[in-house]
């Protein structure tokens, strides 16, 4: 693993009050807690991060029978098999669509939040930290490239002091040029296919730090990145530049964005349901109305979402809520599992079914999301 190499256009993040930075560290470690554990009880006892310690040394991931029915993250195609990332550094692959999971080698314990893969071959998953491990047999071995766990926020006596910053995304054009986007604006580029990182979080105009959740490719368009406050961007070139969109149509939080299928069509989603669409790669935005079974406004969270290779669309949030689309997101039907376990994302499966990741690890569903009839 190479040192990180930095670029910074600017010498620190803007000073901020120790009031405020001690109230924004807290809102931090809420918001981290229920989007990353998705756990309601974790949310009504947060913990802060830690703000004066050194991180340890990475250890591996601790082998366990159990790590495809922990807290997991994301998932992701690696040819014909599915790679899954999420708590304690556990990666889990399948060769039977989700049938039967194995636990990968990892050499962190860090929780992993987001997987990506080029090709059948190669794959990065990122997460706390800062990890960035990459893969060249499919997810089955994993190695460190990247690792900057503290980040030395503003200069200021009565500051928080050393902050962690998570990556939350992670995307790559072709097997050498990637980016990663995580908390308090960090975004990391490589061009070497990962042996070398460098730090451009100042070539986003991000002046308040605010952090990156979801990065998505827009069909013929490019990529739009999205994030607390609102805030949206979108790189016509695929990640080369990036411009603010001025018009973001909400002022919360987005967790999740994904493209339609079609060309210049995005969706983006957070809090409360609240989901907006662009047919102009965010030009304009108009708000997709959700409904509950019961025909009632949709109020829960939603996080990760997919797109199908027949451009069906699924979003799946908090009390087991997954929004199904068949006609580029213009509607959704919305179901509610059973179990309201949370969910942070799903893949469609080449037999149509349904693979859902969260609090309780995998489960394969139906096309729908809800459970299958034995």
């Amino acid at each position: 693993m190479r040192e990180p190499t930095r670029r910074r256009t600017q010498t620190t993040l803007p000073a901020v009050s120790g009031h405020r930075a001690q109230l924004r560290k807290l809102f931090f470690s809420i918001r981290m807690l229920s989007a990353a554990s998705l756990s309601a009880a974790l949310c009504a006892a947060p913990v802060a991060l830690a703000a004066d310690t050194v991180a340890e040394a990475p250890k591996p991931a601790v082998k366990s029978e159990l790590a495809s029915h922990t807290l997991l993250l994301d998932v992701a195609a690696a040819g014909d098999r599915l790679v899954a990332v999420g708590s304690r550094g556990h990666i889990v692959y399948s060769d039977d669509q989700g049938a039967s999971w194995t636990q990968a080698e990892v050499p962190v314990r860090q929780l992993l939040t987001s997987v990506f893969f080029v090709d059948a071959n190669n794959g990065w998953a990122v997460g706390h930290d800062s990890v960035i491990l990459h893969t060249s047999d499919a997810g089955t071995n994993w190695e460190m490239q990247y690792r900057d766990p503290e980040l030395d926020m503003p200069e200021d006596p009565n500051g928080p002091g050393l902050l962690e910053r998570p990556l939350m995304d992670v995307w790559f054009r072709d097997a050498n040029t990637g980016f990663a986007f995580g908390a308090y604006g960090i975004y990391l580029r490589t061009d070497d296919g990962g042996e070398s990182w460098e730090d451009l979080s100042f070539d986003i105009d991000n002046p308040d730090g605010f952090h990156y959740n979801a990065v998505t490719a827009v069909e013929g368009a490019g990529l739009l990145l999205a994030g607390e406050m609102g805030t949206l961007y979108r790189s016509p070139d695929y990640g080369d530049t990036w411009e603010t969109l001025q018009n973001s149509p909400y002022d919360g939080t987005w967790f999740g964005a994904a493209g339609t299928g079609e060309a210049n069509q995005v969706l983006v989603w957070g809090l409360r349901g609240n989901m907006f669409r662009s047919t102009d790669f965010g030009d304009s935005w108009e708000q997709v109305e959700l409904h509950t079974p019961n025909n009632g406004p949709l109020e829960a969270t939603l996080l990760g979402g997919t797109l199908s290779a027949g451009d069906s669309l699924a979003v799946v949030g908090a009390g087991g809520v997954v929004l199904t689309s068949n006609n580029h997101g213009e509607s959704f039907d919305v179901a509610v599992r059973p179990d309201r376990v949370a969910l942070a994302t799903a893949k469609y499966l080449p037999d149509g079914q349904m693979l859902l990741v969260g609090q309780h690890g995998v489960v394969k569903a139906s096309p729908k999301g809800l459970p299958n009839i034995q």
